[in-house]
């Protein structure tokens, strides 16, 4: 079956959004009362009006003594007044058992009620007591340290206003005027079904061939962030007559209903068959023009939504965004939100398929402030920083300014990947007339988490355990870092480039024979890093490798035609080690290309690859033989323009520590 018989009426994304709500009761519920220890994110329907003073009485700001601020005029240190004292205190919760007299005054707590006939507290700290006379040594006016009756609300006034979700503060506030329950919109119900016989509920066994559903977990909670109640079904096999009983359910006793997988019109896609047998429309959007996301499915009956969303993460989530997260909200009485927007420059050059609307995920990095003279004046090729933060939360300061451009980078793991979304910052929109947007094009950024903030670090180029074990520890300390894996080669460019702080790198300079040095020229420092061993990594039981030295076996390899290898991503160093090694041969597999060790040791465990090359103790840790091929040094190259960045100095120190170091050799590298 052709694409184009598949999809005979795919429909640009707004007049899609447009016959889709169209067809739906978007009205709000009726409001409902909820306790307001159950009010926390929800949204209020009707007009708070405040139904006490705050506070309900003149109270008293700090411990020190109720008094007439007349009888206090002139007092000084040097030339104190006395004051005849009350011995009866007044304490929060009681009223004042007495009226305060002229020239006197009463013992008063922090928050407690002032008597009658005072206006203002002397602090304690300005008085002393000499028998039944209280020396105040400072003067006080009228309203000094009291907060008086309704100063911060007044009886009657519009605290809260219709459509306002309810965070922590709003809540507060409504416990301070004693309200008890709160009128809000009801959630809008939202079922959610998963579909297929391969599904399996995490926490299970994986059978071969079955895949956890992420997208049931995934579609809840952003029901959830939406604004909605998510009413999970579970995953629904694929059986005719158990789908469309459980759709019939769902639809009886929810406000839209969500199903994952099967959107297209092959024999074996159960959930369009299915839905396609409702009416009152049915049916009303098959196809939309976009990428990820054309096989989307939209129908309604009853004047409720049914979707169907592609089956793969990427796809599904996106839609979600597009055309049901603003029903959702709709129905909870949401206003709909101006999505973020930052402007950025695109970092490489990307294609685009023409005729569809196309979001593509990126991650950002900033771009970083430029240095003084007197800053690269202190910072030599060899520098080694070592300051530590000043601060425990680097959120305050002052590098945490947002920078008045970023560099998009792309994230391309495709609509299958349960990861992209994750990884990404936000999207760019390319139109469906572009085929093609160059480097360096400014493009407008969609940030996919409101308050998400720049990273205070941003490390490119190659991956390696003990990256990681870095990244681990500047997040306990409080740092945020992204990691891009692009390879040591792409890694260098874009250190050199300014797009990043720091390259992860293993490059070895073919005219002196020495790793990553060579390569801090210009406006780059190097900076040790450790050592590891790159090897052929193999299946202990597998003949064609155990036993042999390295270069036996990957002769042996070479012309074994059943013999599968697993390649690593173009730009990587490890890439160039395999070309070198492979002489331009290309053995099966060598067009599969993932992006890190631990992928490499996993293929060639599971059976996918034969062998491959990866660094030691990703080996050793998944079980697998090895044959050392070279040992080399993993590095970091720095921009000297962000030497000086508060994070980058904390990844360096990272590196002086003894602990640091030790739990490095831990892993098999050569710290």
């Amino acid at each position: 079956m052709t694409e184009q018989e598949q999809f005979l009426h795919v429909l640009d994304r707004d007049e899609a959004r447009r016959r889709f709500e169209a067809a739906l009761d978007l009205t709000p519920r009726p409001p409902e009362d909820v306790p307001l220890a159950e009010a926390l994110g929800r949204v209020l329907a009707q007009p708070v009006h405040a139904p006490v003073d705050v506070p309900a009485f003149d109270r008293s700001n700090v411990d020190g003594y109720a008094v007439r601020a007349a009888d206090t005029f002139g007092a000084t240190e040097i030339n104190p007044k006395n004051i005849m004292v009350s011995c009866i205190p007044i304490v929060c919760g009681r009223p004042p058992k007495q009226a305060l007299q002229p020239s006197q005054a009463i013992p008063i707590a922090t928050g407690a009620m002032l008597p009658r006939g005072a206006d203002a507290v002397v602090m304690v700290e300005h008085t002393d007591i000499e028998g039944s006379q209280l020396v105040v040594r400072r003067a006080v006016t009228p309203g000094t340290n009291v907060t008086f009756a309704g100063t911060d609300v007044t009886a009657g006034e519009l605290l809260l206003l219709p459509g306002e979700i309810l965070t922590s503060r709003e809540t507060g506030l409504l416990a301070a005027v004693g309200i008890a329950r709160v009128s809000v919109t009801p959630r809008p119900r939202v079922g959610i079904l998963s579909t297929g016989d391969e599904l399996v509920l995490p926490g299970e066994p994986l059978r071969t061939g079955a895949i956890y559903d992420s997208n049931g977990r995934m579609l809840a909670d952003a029901v959830r962030e939406a604004g909605g109640l998510p009413i999970e079904k579970g995953i629904v096999p694929d059986d005719p007559q158990t789908l469309r009983q459980a759709l019939s359910d769902a639809i009886e006793t929810c406000d839209l209903v969500l199903l994952s997988g099967g959107t297209s019109k092959g024999e074996g896609d159960l959930c369009y068959r299915i839905v396609g047998e409702l009416t009152d429309p049915g049916i009303v959007v098959h196809g939309v023009a976009l990428k990820p996301g054309k096989p989307l499915c939209l129908a309604v009956t009853r004047r409720k939504g049914v979707v169907i969303f592609p089956g793969f993460p990427t796809s599904a989530i996106f839609t979600f965004h597009e055309f049901v997260a603003p029903v959702i909200g709709a129905l909870a009485g949401r206003s709909r939100p101006a999505r973020q927007t930052v402007q950025a420059r695109l970092a490489v050059r990307v294609q685009s398929e023409i005729g569809r609307t196309e979001y593509l995920l990126v991650s950002l990095t900033p771009a970083g402030p430029t240095p003084s003279r007197e800053e690269l004046s202190q910072i030599g090729d060899s520098a080694r920083p070592t300051t530590k933060r000043a601060v425990a939360n680097p959120s305050t300061e002052a590098h945490r300014q947002q920078p008045h451009e970023f560099f998009a980078w792309p994230v391309g793991k495709g609509s299958g990947s349960v990861t992209a979304f994750s990884k990404a910052d936000g999207f760019i929109t390319l139109d469906q007339h572009q085929e093609q947007v160059e480097a360096g094009t400014p493009v407008t950024v969609t940030l996919l988490a409101q308050d998400k903030p720049a990273a205070d670090l941003v490390i490119m180029g190659s991956h390696c355990i003990g990256l990681d074990l870095l990244l681990a520890e500047l997040h306990r300390e409080g740092w945020s870092a992204r990691l891009i894996v692009v390879g040591s080669m792409a890694g260098l460019e874009a250190v050199r480039r300014g797009q990043c702080d720091a390259a992860g790198v293993h490059l070895c300079d073919p005219a002196t024979g020495e790793y990553n040095r060579p390569f801090a020229t210009g406006d780059l420092i190097w900076v040790r890093g450790w050592g590891r061993v790159q090897g052929l990594v193999f299946r202990p039981d597998d003949a064609r490798f155990a036993g042999r030295t390295s270069q036996e076996a990957l002769a042996a390899a070479l012309v074994d035609p059943a013999c599968v290898m697993i390649n690593r991503n173009a730009g990587s160093g490890t890439r160039l080690l395999i070309d070198q090694l492979l002489s331009g041969a290309r053995p099966p597999g060598y067009a599969v290309q993932p992006r890190s060790h631990h992928a490499v040791a996993a293929a060639v465990r599971q059976g996918r690859a034969d062998w491959g090359v990866c660094i030691a103790s990703v080996a050793h840790s998944a079980g697998l033989g090895f044959l050392p091929l070279t040992a080399e040094q993993y590095d970091f190259l720095i921009a000297r323009s962000r030497a000086e960045r508060p994070a980058v100095r904390a990844l360096v120190a990272l590196l002086q520590r003894d602990d640091i170091r030790r739990r490095l050799a831990a892993l098999g590298l050569d710290a």
